[in-house]
């Protein structure tokens, strides 16, 4: 198996692992802390807002030292580092305790995007498939977080569902260190930038780096960027930390364990997983600006229809609306490719993320005042208007370019 193919599988485990582990607490806390430690599902939510801090403003951090130092470097130190700090939460005995080591894992989580996703698309022409393919397994330890936390809480207790992925993440990290990180030489020269887009380019793939473009036109798409990062943070965070408990109550007789709602939110989840492959697809033959207004359109509808659903046609609009949130990932990602130089791309990811990550934090407030003063169904008001927003600045994307309406080419 060649570099190239052993780097993009241990890069697509590291997405999965980062997801699953910041979603771990969402499950934990809405199917038995609530109850095991006497609080409301509200009180807890905020002891998840420091990892989640965390994970937002040290990507900045992380996709520095990746471009200084070594982005393969990195990603080990992400395994190992997520993988203890989970086991060490689950020695918690307070909501204290729990919000301290959450924070760390959110400080190892922080490593993964700025660094992974510029490993992902270095060297290649068409970066559309690459991080939708990536994405999925993002999306699918979303999945698991639910379903596979919820199964061990019935069968070992909440802290089990801590330390299984932990170790798991520590012998990916060991094996990565070894296998890939080793053959590259340990040498900073050896893992910069150009380096690894040499690495990807030896496997096929055409060194290709971003266009030039006018300067109104980088600072135009940036701004929409990152206006629609941060509009899909908030509906990220939402949709992926509160489905558990949307479950929980709307449900009703489907969902009366916790294995059974973990295996509801693993089901949506996974389907909706497969829809950042055919957005990556799309945008990498087709305008960035008619995908993202679809996809940022049906985002407002199917929030809109999902109001006050119960039952089964609350499930299968749960998995419409997960498409199109899912569906939203790869595009910024797509775009940041497109405009930016590899060797400060790292930079770049990172300041989407935050982004992203510091939003995601703010949420989960939001999301207890809500859900405590008005239910869910206020919530879903909130991301209709919010794939509204999504809508409006899609259509603000240049018309036409090589930039925003086909792939980047040498």
């Amino acid at each position: 198996m060649s570099r190239d193919r052993v780097n993009l599988g241990f890069l697509a485990a590291a997405h999965f692992l980062d997801h699953l582990f910041m979603l771990i607490f969402a499950t934990v806390a809405a199917l038995r802390l609530a109850h095991e430690w006497d609080m409301s599902y509200a009180a807890l939510i905020p002891y998840a807002t420091p990892g989640f801090v965390a994970f937002g403003v040290g990507a900045i951090v992380a996709g520095w030292i990746g471009d200084k130092w070594s982005r393969p470097g990195m990603i080990t130190i992400f395994f190992i580092g997520i993988g203890v700090s989970s086991i060490l939460t689950a020695l918690a005995d307070t909501p204290f305790e729990i919000a301290l080591w959450l924070l760390v894992v959110g400080i190892f989580a922080a490593i993964y995007h700025p660094v992974g996703i510029a490993m992902v698309i270095q060297g290649r022409r068409k970066t559309g498939i690459p991080i939708a393919v990536n994405g999925v397994f993002g999306n699918l330890g979303v999945a698991a977080a639910a379903l596979l936390t919820g199964y061990l809480i019935d069968t070992g207790g909440w802290r089990s569902a801590f330390v299984l992925p932990g170790v798991v993440s520590v012998v990916l990290g060991i094996a990565y260190g070894v296998l890939v990180w080793a053959r590259q030489g340990s040498g900073t020269a050896a893992n910069d930038a150009a380096a690894n887009d040499a690495a990807a380019t030896g496997a096929g793939n055409p060194a290709v780096d971003a266009p030039s473009i006018a300067r109104s036109t980088f600072v135009r798409v940036l701004c929409i960027i990152i206006f629609t990062t941060a509009i899909g943070g908030l509906v990220f965070q939402s949709t992926t930390f509160a489905l558990p408990k949307i479950f929980d109550e709307r449900l009703g007789d489907l969902a009366g364990s916790a294995t059974a709602v973990g295996g509801y939110a693993f089901l949506v989840f996974a389907i909706a997983a497969l829809a950042q492959l055919v957005v990556g697809y799309l945008v990498d033959r087709h305008s960035v600006r008619t995908v993202f207004a679809f996809v940022g359109g049906l985002q407002a509808l199917f929030f809109a229809l999902m109001y006050q659903l119960t039952g089964v046609a609350a499930l299968v609009v749960s998995v419409a609306f997960m498409l199109v949130v899912f569906g939203q990932i790869p595009i910024n990602d797509v775009l940041i490719g497109r405009i930016t130089k590899s060797e400060w791309r790292s930079r770049v990811f990172a300041l989407r993320y935050i982004v992203t990550f510091s939003v995601m934090a703010s949420t989960l407030p939001v999301v207890a005042g809500i859900h405590a003063g008005w239910g869910f169904g206020a919530l879903f008001v909130v991301m209709a208007v919010a794939g509204g927003g999504v809508l409006v600045a899609a259509l603000m994307l240049p018309r036409a370019g090589a930039v925003v309406a086909q792939p980047a080419v040498a």
